[in-house]
């Protein structure tokens, strides 16, 4: 079962950096239910071997291109932020994420990070949302909805966003076609 979830997290993570363009130094938000994952209501099931099996294979995937996870905590830590301290200059919190209370996912990261933080934002460049766990709050303007192929971790269905620079200008204005 859990190597099914790593294999289908490493399509989804190929995929959106694909799809959203994303480059070394992008930031890639990522909520992560694993009780959904498993088939149960967010919230009610937290596991730390769906966590590992979904981080190991996003992380891989991630790393060799050097760009960064920003791993969503649960709403019990009002959706903090955990990311490696050199992919953010932003002010930290005192917060270490556990399954009950950040999420087992935001747990694997901070146990699997090199210099982990918690923040209480960042804006992304993409995102990755693995059972309905919001992660708008957590993506630069202007988010646009990227369909993906490789849209079920178990099963979770995964949402994902990209960003892109706001339209300035109006009707007179033309636009940059690489930045859409």
């Amino acid at each position: 079962m859990f190597e099914n979830l790593k294999n289908e997290a490493e399509k989804t993570a190929l995929e959106i950096i694909e799809k959203a363009k994303l480059k070394k130094g992008d930031i890639l938000v990522i909520g992560c239910s694993t009780s959904e994952i498993l088939g149960e209501k967010i919230g009610t099931y937290s596991s730390p071997d769906a966590a590992e099996a979904v981080f190991s294979a996003i992380y891989k995937v991630l790393s060799k291109k050097g760009i960064y996870i920003a791993a969503q905590c649960c709403e019990h830590l009002n959706r903090a932020i955990i990311i490696e301290k050199e992919a953010t200059n932003l002010e930290a919190v005192n917060v270490v994420p556990k399954p009950k209370a950040g999420g087992s996912f935001a747990t694997v990261a901070y146990k699997t990070f090199k210099n982990p933080v918690a923040v209480e934002e960042v804006k992304a460049d993409a995102g990755l949302d693995i059972g309905f766990t919001l992660i708008g709050m957590h993506l630069k303007r202007v988010a646009v909805p990227v369909r993906l192929e490789n849209n079920k971790i178990g099963e979770a269905t995964v949402l994902a966003a990209r960003v892109r620079p706001k339209f300035i200008g109006g009707e007179r204005a033309s636009y940059n076609e690489e930045l859409l």
